[in-house]
């Protein structure tokens, strides 16, 4: 009988993933799950872009200071676009202020984006290369044959915004833009494309030229709310962001 018991030992180690007396092997080290990545909202039910918080602005020598609004008559002047802006006369894109905000999601200012301070430095200069060409006329192949234009059309308008945070170099289309960057939408950054129009949503904020979905029914270069969807689209996004 004592014989039997020293060799059922060894054994019951083999079946049930017991270590053996006396063995020397450490437990196995618990697994952990990782953690789920952030991605910044593409859908919205609100069509509403209203922020009251605190707003800060970069300044040319990199300090950041509490933002101060200039006055009512050089505010700009519609709900979600910029400074109406005549086509004719405008050659270059309108300087506008960095301006930024607490937490991880952009917001509406003024008529422009305000920053993200979380968000990674390619981001914020995405969203301030957006603002420069708010206000400009919607024109068919605008920001094609070159970034800088008098006006810009729907993939001529993000790859305006793409490459002032250094993540496109040359202009691309609609179409183009269906199988640029990577699958899906990003952390930050989601860029909508199919035969026909072209939009991106950064970090909770849609510049887009189309009116849809989008109270005030104006065209050209704005920020607007989100969709409510976004079925129709190859969705995409630059690598990492």
């Amino acid at each position: 009988m004592t014989i039997l018991a020293i060799a059922a030992t060894p054994a019951l180690s083999a079946t049930t993933g017991g270590a053996a007396a006396g063995s020397a092997t450490a437990p196995a080290a618990p697994t952990t799950t990782a953690p789920a990545i952030h991605l910044s909202p593409i859908t919205a039910k609100s069509r509403r872009l209203t922020y009251k918080g605190p707003v800060y602005q970069k300044t040319t020598t990199g300090e950041v200071i509490p933002y101060a609004a200039p006055a009512p008559a050089a505010q700009l002047t519609n709900a979600t676009g910029g400074s109406a802006v005549s086509g004719a006369t405008a050659t270059a894109a309108d300087a506008k202020p960095q301006l930024l905000v607490p937490g991880s999601l952009a917001r509406y200012v003024n008529g422009v984006a305000a920053a993200p301070m979380s968000a990674p430095e390619s981001v914020q200069k995405v969203i301030w290369a957006g603002n420069e060409i708010i206000g400009l006329p919607y024109i068919f192949g605008g920001g094609h044959a070159s970034f800088y234009s008098p006006g810009y059309d729907c993939s001529g308008t993000v790859s305006y915004a793409l490459h002032g945070g250094g993540l496109l170099t040359t202009p691309e289309d609609s179409s183009e833009f269906m199988v640029w960057g990577s699958h899906g939408a990003g952390r930050w950054i989601a860029v909508f494309g199919n035969a026909g129009h072209a939009y991106m949503d950064v970090a909770g904020l849609r510049l887009d030229t189309s009116a849809a979905d989008d109270p005030t029914d104006q065209q050209g270069p704005r920020w607007r709310p989100l969709r409510i969807g976004n079925s129709g689209y190859t969705v995409r996004h630059p690598l990492g962001l």
